[in-house]
């Protein structure tokens, strides 16, 4: 079975996007639970346009990369008949979802990738605008190299291009407050609003949860699964310090400076100063910040009573 002529599902849905970002707005002024900000909203629009051109620029580099590995792969599925059969397709998506929640979660536990993914955390709201608030940085990282292993066991780049698309393009719908639960049967398999509620909140029973790209499986798996709880206790959107800006550039980059400027400081070991680029978010040589275990673990011992609940075990 060839490959089929795939369209670019990310550039197709751009207007869909914006459309429903409208409608968002609207919907939610009437119902009274707006929560749009014109400067955070426009700087969202410009960080989703800048991932766009970081894409089609850098991200050629992944382009190369799959196509050379692809080459010596040992069993290329899409140069065979069935290559491209719906079960081949199916296991694909499956696999890079997988790969989804390892990145996603190493995005917040290694601060090399999370210094480009707190872009997308860093605004204090959560609407439709928020999912477009992407990194330019990300190729930069490496992370395209977690996709290798993928073309490397035989499935075409351009499969594994098109369930990454279809990944994203999923997300966008969940990063919205004015869709409450969905039903029990599809909040116990799929990511939802609700579940990524959890992701985007600086609560400190919500920090680090909730890595899910479509199926929350994953994090129920892997033991960082924690339910939201909107009455006992909201979601608070941002990071744990929240930058209070709106430039775009500064969005980008302010993690980058911080954690060279760390890295780089007089009288670190070598260790110490692998910690500052490696090490978790928060991580620093003379214990003067706070990770988010830390943040837990002071939270939970200023309230005994909640110890042992969800994300604060």
């Amino acid at each position: 079975m060839a490959a089929p002529d795939l369209p670019d599902l990310v550039n197709l849905a751009v207007p869909f996007f914006i459309a429903t970002i409208l409608l968002e707005l609207v919907w939610g002024h009437f119902r009274g639970t707006a929560r749009y900000e014109t400067r955070d909203t426009l700087a969202s629009l410009v960080m989703g346009g800048g991932n766009l051109v970081e894409g089609m620029v850098i991200g050629l580099v992944a382009v190369w990369t799959y196509d050379a590995v692809y080459v010596v792969a040992p069993l290329p599925f899409g140069e065979q008949a069935w290559g491209w059969h719906p079960l081949i397709f199916i296991a694909c998506f499956v696999a890079d979802d997988l790969r989804y929640y390892w990145f996603h979660r190493w995005s917040h536990e290694i601060r090399w990738f999370w210094a480009s993914h707190v872009n997308h955390h860093s605004s204090q709201h959560y609407n439709l605008s928020t999912a477009l608030r992407q990194t330019w940085t990300s190729n930069l990282t490496g992370a395209f190299l977690m996709r290798v292993p993928l073309v490397l066991v035989g499935f075409d780049p351009l499969m594994v291009f098109f369930s990454g698309s279809i990944n994203l393009v999923y997300q966008y719908w969940i990063h919205t407050e004015l869709i409450g639960r969905m039903p029990r049967w599809f909040e116990a398999v799929m990511n939802t609003p609700s579940h990524h509620r959890v992701h985007h909140a600086t609560n400190p029973r919500y920090l680090d949860a909730n890595y899910a790209g479509t199926f929350i499986i994953w994090d129920k798996l892997f033991g960082t699964f924690v339910p939201e709880q909107p009455l006992a206790d909201r979601p608070r959107y941002g990071i744990v310090g929240n930058l209070l800006t709106f430039n775009p550039l500064r969005i980008c980059f302010h993690e980058w400076q911080s954690m060279i400027r760390d890295a780089t400081r007089r009288g670190l070991t070598p260790r110490q100063r692998l910690g500052y680029l490696f090490g978790p978010p928060g991580w620093s040589h003379d214990n003067s910040r706070r990770t988010s275990a830390e943040l837990k673990a002071a939270y939970v011992a200023r309230h005994p009573e909640q110890a042992g609940e969800p994300g604060l075990s």
